[in-house]
């Protein structure tokens, strides 16, 4: 017995070792008993995502969620629960409770109903009394609604409260029948349809269903169009979807407009005109369709009976419709204004959809809503600006630079700006031509000199090639020229550097490039050294900013870092690697100080080469300071840096192999 004990027992160790949740979950009850509510409930979702067959985590998770007061949550997760484990009926009887409470009392009925047949002695007279409780005022609100209908048996309002109650309680037949006679009686609520396609949908009549639910989608009310959308299959609608549907509401202009297009699409042009036809006689205001059908009349040089129909559109009030048939018609375009108050209603309700759309991550259908609110109101330009950043995050930049130029022109300021920065930010990756500068001008006290490099290159975009040619000019220079003394060293190159190269586009912050030309030394060094001389250079580049850069609208931690890869033929083809970082905080804007913005980081510096060159191999560290104010241009930066440094190899170093450096500077850029 002793021997089997002394053999189990690794055994036990490593199955409870084997266990993927053991972690999360011992975390989890910790955090529990400690009253970490929030850190438990991480936990356990961890917990869940490596066992998510196990209901007993799920059942601890949602009676943490109803410590913290997520009713909500904790009716999914007791939900949850119930489906990998139907016995446990304590968990049913909560999830019931909580479904009727969140105003799902169908849901809750029927899993009291459950109970009270199958449960065990304790729970059954409790789901009984729960059942009683929600089904008795049903029973008693059909039967009610029942004989105000034999008395009145037009009233819509009777119709659908007993289609409500009787959904409610799973008389699904009996709601179907009122929502269609209450949708029959009012058929501009579209809602009513959505109910109908829902309770068919939960009858099994899937393709009844999809007609309801196809028609409330079209026309009619926003929100009920948007739900009815939900419901639908992802994929678009057949032919006979549509025809079904309009057999269920034949008066849906948008729905019946749709099938025509759809048809026209399929290369049926004579049943697309039947329905064109149709709905012209129906929908007289219905402009699109006049404008369309005379069109497919004009395309068989039926002039007669096209005149008619497109003399109603160019007297209609849809400038837009108009212009578009005088052109086709070879006349000169005429404006008129937009009738304002329906515009301004009809933008109103499609901003609020696009904005729904946007934040749920839904950025075509928040495009199409964005579109229909500028139609409608053309000089929004909120809907400008939220259609440039649209486009934007959809990568279309080419579209999303027009928008943003349209909204830098609003009379709000604060659009504008906005709108502004975005134009300046993208318009040059666009442009043919794209012309850069910066400068760096900073003085060191290792060398008591002060440095400047500087460059300005202008690129030339090619059709959609990853890659751009260009020409450039750079700078090296400084203001003492050499270190002095028996072995003067020089302290830069002293010259201009022409030369052409090829740059690819930034890919994640990562670029290459390569050029050659020649440098141009603006001192005579020496009698023997040339004044001009070959220059090749290239290599590889990395720059990223991590939290809040400066001038953000809130403080904040940051990280950035720089990494370069260069090689140079003049330093005996030597291939130099520069790495340059700063972690730190991005401090509040100090508006008494004029804007004042600033940061303090550290530096983490390193620079080495493949020559192993005693010059080129260093790091250093140190604090920084960096600042500016919000008058100056965007790419301006004053900055202090004071740094601590060793060289990496020491051979030939004719210096210590520590140094001081406290170094002052400016940075300066732009993009034309």
């Amino acid at each position: 017995m002793r021997l089997s004990v002394v053999l189990l027992a690794p055994l036990l160790a490593l199955g409870q070792a084997a266990d993927p949740a053991y972690d999360p979950l011992t975390k989890a009850y910790e955090a529990l008993r400690g009253k970490d509510y929030d850190a438990a409930i991480a936990f356990f979702l961890k917990g869940i995502a490596v066992a998510p067959a196990r209901a007993s985590i799920r059942k601890d998770l949602a009676y943490v969620y109803l410590k913290v007061g997520e009713t909500e949550a904790a009716r999914d997760q007791f939900g949850e629960a119930m489906r990998l484990d139907p016995a446990d009926h304590h968990v049913a009887m909560e999830h019931a409770f909580l479904c009727f409470e969140t105003k799902e009392q169908a849901r809750a009925r029927r899993i009291f109903d459950r109970v009270r047949r199958t449960g065990d002695e304790a729970t059954r007279s409790t789901a009984e009394q729960a059942f009683q409780n929600i089904d008795r005022p049903l029973t008693e609100g059909i039967a009610r609604w029942r004989k105000a209908l034999d008395l009145a048996p037009g009233n819509f309002s009777a119709h659908f409260e007993l289609a409500t109650l009787a959904e409610q309680r799973d008389e699904l037949e009996l709601a179907a029948q009122h929502y269609l006679a209450a949708w029959r009686l009012l058929p501009e609520r579209k809602s009513v349809l959505l109910d109908l396609g829902r309770v068919w949908k939960a009858m099994g009549k899937a393709e009844e269903a999809v007609s309801a639910l196809l028609a409330a989608s079209r026309g009619g009310e926003p929100r009920a169009a948007e739900a009815a959308r939900e419901l639908l299959p992802e994929r678009y609608p057949f032919v006979y979807e549509f025809r079904r549907a309009l057999n269920l509401d034949p008066a849906n202009v948008e729905l019946r407009r749709e099938l025509a297009y759809l048809l026209l699409k399929m290369g049926k042009p004579a049943e697309a005109e039947q329905e064109f036809q149709t709905l012209t006689q129906m929908a007289p205001n219905d402009l699109l369709s006049a404008a369309q059908l005379g069109f497919l009349y004009l395309s068989r040089k039926e002039t007669l009976k096209a005149t008619p129909l497109l003399e109603r559109v160019l007297k209609g009030d849809d400038e837009d419709l108009a212009n578009r048939v005088r052109t086709a018609l070879h006349l000169p375009p005429s404006l008129r204004p937009r009738p304002g108050t329906t515009a301004v209603r009809v933008s109103a309700e499609a901003k609020v959809l696009a904005e729904r759309s946007y934040q749920a991550g839904f950025l075509k259908d928040a495009l199409k809503y964005l579109q229909i609110a500028h139609e409608s109101d053309p000089v929004d330009f909120s809907v400008m600006l939220k259609l440039g950043w649209t486009y934007n995050t959809l990568k279309d930049d080419k579209q999303a630079v027009r928008w943003f130029n349209l909204a830098r022109r609003s009379p709000d300021p604060k659009i504008a700006a906005e709108a502004a920065r975005a134009y300046s930010n993208l318009r040059p990756a666009l442009a043919r031509f794209r012309t850069t500068f910066w400068v760096f001008p900073f003085y060191s006290s290792r060398w008591s000199d002060m440095f400047s490099y500087a460059q300005v290159k202008t690129e030339i975009r090619i059709a959609r090639l990853p890659f751009r040619p260009y020409v450039s000019t750079r700078f090296v220079g400084d203001s003492k020229r050499s270190t002095g003394g028996a072995l003067p060293q020089y302290l830069s190159e002293s010259a201009f550097i022409f030369a052409g190269g090829v740059a690819t586009n930034y890919w994640k912050g990562l670029m290459a490039w390569g050029e050659a030309g020649w440098a141009v030394s603006y001192l005579g060094r020496r009698p023997q050294q040339d004044q001009a001389i070959p220059d090749f250079r290239g290599g590889v580049s990395y720059a990223k900013l991590f939290g809040k850069g400066i001038g953000a609208e809130s403080p904040g931690t940051f990280f950035e870092t720089t990494a370069d890869g260069v090689f140079i033929s003049r330093f005996d083809n030597d291939f130099l690697v520069y790495s340059q970082n700063r972690f730190g905080y991005t401090l509040p804007t100090v508006d008494t100080l004029g804007g004042f913005q600033s940061q303090v980081y550290w530096n983490a510096n390193l620079t080495a080469d493949a020559g192993r060159q005693y010059w080129a191999n260093f790091v250093e560290t140190g604090p920084g300071f960096r600042f500016r104010w919000s008058a100056m241009p965007d790419s301006l930066l004053l900055s202090v840096n004071v740094l601590r440094g060793a060289y990496t190899l020491n051979r030939f170093n004719p210096r210590r192999p520590n140094f001081f450096d406290f170094r002052a500077g400016c940075w300066y850029a732009f993009t034309h």
